[in-house]
């Protein structure tokens, strides 16, 4: 984690909060990219172990995100942090939310593998829902590694991943689309791997969100709901 970033108070227990706070982000992240593998080869390979890990871990995200958003709370609350500190709490607190909700689709993804055949895989197009999976994988990845070192510039390149991703969605569901229409029968066991396929696509919109949170805080702008080349010009601003 670059430290960098943190303004020195003359407080050293402050700064070791905001230290704290940032590096337990960092350790919820690592779990939840475990999960989202781990869910990948369930799907993928039909590892009903590893699906039922994903399934019976989503709790200790559950209950990272919990304690996270209570240490937040009581910082606020002590400090009233204002400017860059609010910021990062804020920016935190969004954070901790996004990784709570991959951890769901992770979970979600864990789920939809145990309903599987092997049929259903072997008639499915798996290569590219596991080239999907492996995509927003690296997403998640590069999006944390930003929000480690507060850079919002990878920020921006790791962002701009997400069009990849939805355009490989769309790919998945329009050939999944193609075997329904010739196996109605197929119908609901098809619909688990759309689902699967969905999750993935949202857990690339969640990492967007995350690299969007290292904009907010480093430039002190809210790039949410703009395009790739606004969020870019803000990334290269001047810091507030």
């Amino acid at each position: 984690m670059d430290k960098s970033f943190f303004t020195q108070h003359i407080s050293k227990q402050f700064n070791e909060e905001l230290e704290d706070i940032v590096n337990r982000v960092m350790t919820m992240g690592g779990l939840v990219e475990q999960q989202l593998a781990d869910a990948m080869a369930a799907l993928a390979e039909g590892d009903n172990d590893k699906a039922e890990k994903v399934v019976t871990r989503d709790y200790q995200i559950n209950a990272m995100e919990v304690e996270l958003d209570d240490e937040c709370t009581h910082i606020l609350a002590r400090r009233q942090p204002t400017a860059s500190d609010l910021r990062l709490v804020m920016a935190v607190i969004k954070t901790i939310t996004d990784l709570e909700r991959i951890g769901d689709e992770a979970e979600r993804i864990g789920r939809m593998a145990l309903h599987l055949l092997d049929q259903d895989r072997r008639l499915s197009p798996m290569d590219e829902i596991a080239a999907l999976g492996e995509h927003v994988r690296q997403m998640l990845h590069s999006a944390l590694d930003a929000f480690a070192r507060m850079d919002p510039e990878a920020a921006v390149r790791t962002a701009q991943m997400d069009i990849n991703a939805d355009s490989q969605y769309e790919m998945i569901v329009r050939e999944l689309l193609k075997r329904m229409k010739q196996d109605p029968d197929a119908i609901p066991r098809v619909m688990d791997i759309v689902w699967a396929a969905r999750s993935l696509e949202r857990i690339g919109d969640r990492s967007r969100n995350i690299c969007e949170y290292v904009v907010y805080f480093v430039k002190g702008k809210d790039v949410r709901h703009t395009s790739f080349e606004k969020m870019a010009e803000e990334a290269t601003g001047d810091r507030r």
